[in-house]
């Protein structure tokens, strides 16, 4: 897979371009695009795409990617993304008018072990609820 696939998202567009640029993307603009490109892009590929952002240096970037694969994050919702956007001043979302901008689930195409973990997670909340 490659940052070409990951484009056919808007939001995930905006973000591979925004740090093609050098912009900050803010912390959790690179949380974002590190919980989803992780997905498509070599781990090498990935630091070399967030060490663009100029407040986040090579080591950084590692510990982020290290971070997010550790904790085996899934890619993120809409809304948990506009809630993180919330939080900083670049936009993660370019257009959080529109209901599917931000919607990583809708255009890309994950790994099945993702939605086995999603899936497993919300058993075991009706589980702990019930």
């Amino acid at each position: 897979m490659s940052v070409e696939d990951l484009r056919r998202n808007r939001m995930m567009s905006h973000l591979a371009s925004s740090l093609e640029a050098g912009c900050n993307i803010g912390h959790y603009g690179r949380l974002v695009f590190t919980m989803v490109a992780r997905h498509f892009l070599s781990e090498d590929d990935l630091v070399s795409y967030l060490s663009r952002d100029p407040d986040c240096d090579e080591t950084r970037a590692r510990a982020l990617c290290r971070q997010v694969e550790e904790h085996d994050y899934s890619p993120p919702t809409r809304e948990r993304i506009l809630e993180w956007q919330s939080h900083q001043d670049f936009p993660i979302v370019p257009s959080p008018e529109d209901p599917d901008s931000g919607n990583v689930y809708k255009d890309l195409q994950f790994p099945e072990r993702v939605y086995d973990h999603i899936t497993e997670y919300y058993e075991h909340k009706v589980e702990s609820e019930g």
